[in-house]
C-alpha cells in the first residue's frame, strides 16, 4: 500500500499547451525550415556565381597572358631581327675599314718610298763642289715636296690612327649588339617555353615566391630604351666609319694630287737648273755685282729684324714679369679681370709677333748665306759648272721614279680607264 503510494506521489502530470501555443510553435518551425532552405540556396547560388567568374576570370587571366607572351615574343624577336641586321652591317663595315686603313699603311709605305728618293736626290745634290753649291729654287722645291711628304704622312697616320679607333668603337658596338642579341637569345627560348606551357603539363610546381621582384629587374621603357640606343649606337658608328672611310679616300686622292703637283714643279726646277747652269758660265761677272747690292740690302734688313726681335724681347719679358707678379694676389683678389686678360693676350701676340720675325730672320739669313756662297762661286773656276750639270742631270734622273702608289703605269688606256673607275670587278679579265 505504501509502495503504491510513493510511486504515484512521484509521476507528476505534463502541462498541457493551449492551441495557439501549439500553433506558434508549428508556426516558427516551418518559419525556421524556409529561412534554413532559403540560405541554402542563396548559399548555392553565390558558390555557383563564384565559381563560374573564379573560372571566367581564370581562363580571360590565361588567356590575355598568353597574348602577352606572344606579343612579347614577336616585339623581343622583331628588335632581335633590327639588331641582327645592324650587327651584320657594322661587322662588314669593320672589314671595309679594315681593307680601307691596309691601302693608307701602303700609301705610307710609298711615302717611305718617295722619302728615300728624296733624300737620294739630296745626297745627289750634297755631291756638288764649290762655287756650285746653290740652287735655291730646286732646293726649295725639295724641300717644298718633303714637307708635303711629312704633312701627308702625318695626315695619313692620323687617318689610319682614327680608323684604328674608329674599328675599336665598331668592336664595343658589335659587342653590344652579340651580347644584346644573346640575351634576346635567351629570353625567346624562356618566353618561348613559357607559351608553350599549359595547366597540363608535367613541369608545373609551385614555387617558393614567384612574384618577388629580382634585384636587377628593370622597367619597360628602359628595356626599349637600351635597345634603341644600342641600334642608335651601332647606326651612329656606321655613319661616322662611313664618313671616315670618305675622308681616308678623299684624303689619299689629295695626297697623290698634291705630290704630283710638288713633282711636277720640282721637276721644273730642276730642269730649269740646268738649263740656268748652263747659262751660267756667261753671267758670273754680272751675277757677282748684282749679289754684292742684294747682300748689302739683305744684310740692312737682317740687322733691322735682329733690332725688332729684339725690341719685342724686352717687351715680351715685360708683360711675363706684369703677369707672373699678378699671380700673388691674395684670395678672391685672385680674379681674372681685363688687366689679367690684356695682358695674357699681349703676350700671346708678342710670342706670335717674335715667331714670325724669327721666322723671317731665319729665312733672311738663309737667303743672305746662299747669296755669299753664290758671290763665293762666282770667283772661282768655271770648270765647277760641269760638276754641277751632271749632278742636276743626274738628280732630274732620279726624281722620275717619285711616284705614288696608285701612280703605276698602265699597259693600256683601257687599263687606265678600267682602274681609275673602279671597275675591276665587272670588267672580265683576260
Amino acid at each position: 500500500m505504501s509502495t503504491q503510494l510513493s510511486l504515484s506521489s512521484q509521476l507528476k502530470p505534463l502541462p498541457h499547451l493551449s492551441k495557439a501555443d501549439w500553433q506558434a510553435g508549428v508556426w516558427a518551425l516551418r518559419q525556421c525550415g524556409q529561412t534554413a532552405r532559403h540560405d541554402g540556396f542563396r548559399f548555392r547560388n553565390e558558390a555557383r556565381t563564384l565559381r563560374n567568374e573564379t573560372r571566367v576570370r581564370t581562363k580571360w587571366d590565361a588567356y590575355h597572358n598568353d597574348c602577352r607572351l606572344a606579343d612579347r615574343v614577336t616585339e623581343v624577336g622583331r628588335w632581335q631581327e633590327i639588331l641582327g641586321r645592324c650587327l651584320r652591317q657594322v661587322e662588314a663595315e669593320q672589314r671595309d675599314l679594315a681593307a680601307e686603313k691596309e691601302i693608307c699603311e701602303q700609301e705610307l709605305e710609298n711615302i717611305a718610298t718617295c722619302f728615300l728618293v728624296e733624300a737620294e736626290c739630296q745626297a745627289i745634290i750634297d755631291r756638288r763642289v764649290a762655287p756650285d753649291l746653290v740652287d735655291a729654287e730646286r732646293e726649295q722645291e725639295l724641300k717644298d715636296e718633303i714637307a708635303a711628304l711629312e704633312a701627308h704622312k702625318a695626315m695619313l697616320t692620323e687617318r689610319c690612327h682614327a680608323a684604328f679607333e674608329q674599328n675599336n668603337r665598331l668592336e664595343e658596338a658589335a659587342c653590344s649588339l652579340r651580347q644584346a642579341t644573346r640575351d634576346q637569345d635567351d629570353t625567346l627560348e624562356i618566353d618561348h617555353d613559357n607559351l608553350a606551357r599549359d595547366r597540363s603539363c608535367a613541369a608545373i610546381t609551385f614555387k617558393p615566391d614567384p612574384t618577388e621582384i629580382v634585384n636587377n629587374i628593370v622597367p619597360y621603357e628602359s628595356w626599349l630604351d637600351h635597345c634603341r640606343c644600342t641600334k642608335l649606337r651601332g647606326d651612329n658608328e656606321l655613319a661616322s666609319s662611313a664618313k671616315l672611310r670618305e675622308a681616308m679616300q678623299a684624303a689619299r686622292a689629295r695626297a697623290r694630287n698634291d705630290l704630283t703637283a710638288h713633282k711636277d714643279a720640282t721637276e721644273f726646277a730642276m730642269r730649269k737648273c740646268v738649263y740656268e747652269t748652263q747659262r751660267a758660265k756667261n753671267e758670273l761677272e754680272w751675277q757677282k755685282l748684282n749679289l754684292k747690292e742684294a747682300m748689302a740690302r739683305l744684310h740692312k734688313e737682317i740687322e733691322d729684324l735682329t733690332n725688332a726681335l729684339r725690341d719685342k724681347t724686352e717687351c715680351l719679358m715685360l708683360a711675363e714679369t706684369r703677369l707672373e707678379n699678378r699671380k700673388y694676389r691674395p684670395g678672391l683678389e685672385q680674379a681674372r679681370d681685363e688687366p689679367m686678360v690684356g695682358l695674357c693676350d699681349e703676350v700671346l701676340q708678342l710670342r706670335r709677333t717674335m715667331q714670325e720675325l724669327q721666322d723671317r730672320l731665319d729665312h733672311a739669313k738663309a737667303t743672305y748665306n746662299g747669296m755669299e756662297d753664290l758671290l763665293v762661286a762666282t770667283d772661282k773656276d768655271l770648270s765647277g759648272k760641269i760638276v754641277a750639270l751632271t749632278a742636276a742631270i743626274h738628280c732630274l734622273d732620279t726624281h722620275k721614279r717619285f711616284a705614288m702608289g696608285d701612280a703605276v703605269p698602265f699597259r693600256t688606256e683601257t687599263s687606265r680607264n678600267v682602274a681609275l673607275t673602279k671597275v675591276e670587278n665587272e670588267v672580265a679579265r683576260h
